[in-house]
């Protein structure tokens, strides 16, 4: 930057023009014995503000009052009486460039540029509290996983595909056959001392099989990696009459397991309280399942070899063990929840907004629950959610249930639930419905808690068991237990 002193301007410059002659006392006379040293102030844009401004003829100065006092702008050389002499002039160079409004700084630009799209960020002080404070954030993990499916999860024209996500730098998993082997025959054993059990896990295992979702693996290729898993089954308490057979992903070998080394995803699941406090919102209530969800995302063939199983050939339990290997993803694999929910998601991008809404917002992993203001919104909206999964995912909705006769009418029986195919709709009153967790009477159309203790020693153990049993996943008992605890207390 130059620093010719005969350009600062003073109060005889402010004498030589006409239009500026009258402030020439707002001028200090310059000082020869000052260096200029650093040239400080740009940043503080409250000085640079103007409060005044002279304005003479065309190609003259100009004068404007800031807030350090009175500049003037332009040539002020005298009658150009200092011209550059002979004498050696001191100049330093500087490379600059070019910055946003076409301004010089000797500073390279930012490639990091960051556009703010809320116009209210720069009104909002620092501790302001947001309704989002309190959410838990995606951890690295969580990111790799989202980037994972984002990138790998593929519609082949019937069902997506997406690729079991391993973890970065993961060890390498032993050939657990022997351990596999010795819990099938356990199960085998168990599975022939009651025919009941043995009769219903046959039954999960045909589903399993008719609908493609496994298949009898092929050779092994010799020194892949391979991966085998248990197989154990659970009851639901309210449904004694079938069993659900689960994938034990996380039983170790060699002090490793499946699901130590597989991503476990964000939790995309919504929350229960919200969706049923909204369930009751408007008059019109509807129920509905997707069926067997988990296993209408499919594995990536490369990594079918991880889910390899043990059962009888033919489904048949007087036939001996073969090896299995599931062509879906499991029910016991820690990422299966949220590679399903992701790949649901999936299914109704794009679809109309109601459709998005009930699916994204009012479903619990394979539950829909949602209420709408009239029968004509409630059909409307199964039906188009029905049309969406089944062209975008191959998935079936079904088992529908409503307090409306009217809605169920519309549809098919087999789209029902099974409680309400027997019905006649016209005439019998409506049973009552369980539904995550909630028995919901459909003819009264209110929620019934029903608690039932069990015979506990009278112990403190006992007294506690009791109380926890009378709670259920909805907030609004939570009076009942506070009021047992009290009572405990005393």
């Amino acid at each position: 930057m130059p620093r010719d002193v005969r350009d600062i301007p003073t109060p005889e410059v402010a004498r030589s023009f006409s239009h500026l002659r009258h402030i020439d006392t707002e001028l200090p006379e310059y000082d020869p014995n000052i260096p200029i040293g650093l040239l400080i102030g740009r940043d503080l844009l409250e000085a640079h503000h103007i409060e005044k401004q002279i304005v003479g003829p065309k190609d003259s100065p100009f004068a404007q009052k800031i807030g350090l006092g009175w500049v003037i702008v332009g040539d002020v050389c005298l009658d150009k009486r200092h011209p550059p002499d002979f004498e050696p002039v001191e100049i330093t160079s500087f490379k600059t460039s070019i910055i946003q409004e076409n301004k010089v700084s000797i500073f390279k630009p930012c490639s990091s540029n960051i556009k703010i799209t809320d116009s209210s960020y720069y009104d909002r002080h620092i501790f302001d509290r947001r309704a989002d404070d309190d959410e838990v954030g995606l951890s690295t993990e969580d990111h790799q996983f989202l980037s994972l499916m984002s990138k790998k999860m593929v519609h082949d024209g019937g069902k997506w595909t997406a690729p079991l996500p391993f973890r970065e730098n993961r060890p390498t998993l032993p050939n657990n056959f022997p351990i596999a082997e010795k819990r099938a025959k356990i199960l085998d054993k168990s599975l022939r001392r009651d025919p009941v059990k043995r009769d219903h896990f046959v039954q999960f295992m045909s589903k399993v099989l008719n609908n493609k979702a496994a298949e009898v693996a092929p050779t092994l290729p010799v020194d892949k990696e391979v991966w085998y898993l248990p197989i154990f089954g659970v009851y639901n308490p309210k449904k004694m009459d079938q069993i659900r057979g689960v994938f034990d992903s996380s039983a170790e070998y060699q002090g490793v397991s499946l699901n130590r080394v597989l991503l476990s995803g964000p939790n995309l699941t919504n929350s229960l309280l919200g969706i049923l406090l909204r369930f009751r919102k408007n008059a019109i209530a509807v129920s509905a399942d997707i069926e067997q969800m988990f296993y209408s995302f499919l594995v990536s063939p490369e990594h079918r070899d991880y889910l390899r199983f043990l059962w009888y050939q033919d489904n048949d339990p007087n036939k001996e063990l073969i090896q299995y290997r599931m062509k879906a993803h499991v029910f016991g694999n820690s990422p299966s929840p949220a590679v399903a929910t992701y790949g649901l998601r999936k299914c109704i991008d794009g679809a109309d907004e109601d459709v998005q809404k009930y699916v994204c917002e009012n479903c619990y992993v394979d539950d829909g629950l949602m209420s709408l203001d009239s029968t004509k919104e409630a059909v409307g909206l199964l039906k188009k959610t029905q049309e969406v999964l089944r062209k975008q995912g191959n998935l079936r909705l079904h088992k529908i249930v409503s307090n409306s006769p009217d809605v169920m009418a519309t549809f098919k029986k087999e789209d029902l639930d099974k409680e309400m195919k027997s019905l006649d709709l016209d005439k019998d009153n409506l049973p009552v419905h369980t539904s995550l967790g909630l028995s919901w009477d459909l003819s009264s159309d209110v929620f019934i808690f029903n608690i039932n203790f069990r015979e506990k020693p009278d112990t403190r153990r006992g007294y506690l068991s009791m109380l926890h049993s009378a709670l259920t996943l909805w907030d609004l008992l939570h009076l009942f237990w506070y009021r047992g605890k009290s009572f405990y207390v005393i």
